[in-house]
């Protein structure tokens, strides 16, 4: 990403389109922030992950206490904030 996120801005967004708890939804970034860190990027900087993978690797950390919809819900309003902010996009 070479475009910046205000994180307590992504957070207030997130929570209001969810309704969930704004300490929960940090953990989960969190989580999906090293799973990113992890991910290898292609030639132009790309990295090309795949959803359900990393709702996996979300869920099976220890303390993210919520289910898997509220998850997948977080992460997809998440990448339309990112989208949105031009800072993500998908890979065709």
């Amino acid at each position: 990403m070479s475009k910046q996120v205000n994180e307590t801005e992504l957070v207030a967004h997130v929570a209001a389109k969810t309704k969930v708890d704004p300490q929960k939804i940090m953990i989960v970034l969190k989580h999906e922030q090293a799973y990113m860190n992890s991910a290898k990027a292609d030639a132009k900087g790309d990295v090309d992950v795949d959803f359900d993978d990393l709702v996996d690797y979300v869920m099976g950390k220890s303390d993210v206490k919520l289910d898997e919809i509220t998850v997948e819900k977080i992460l997809d309003v998440e990448m339309e904030y990112l989208i949105k902010k031009g800072v993500a996009g998908y890979i065709d």
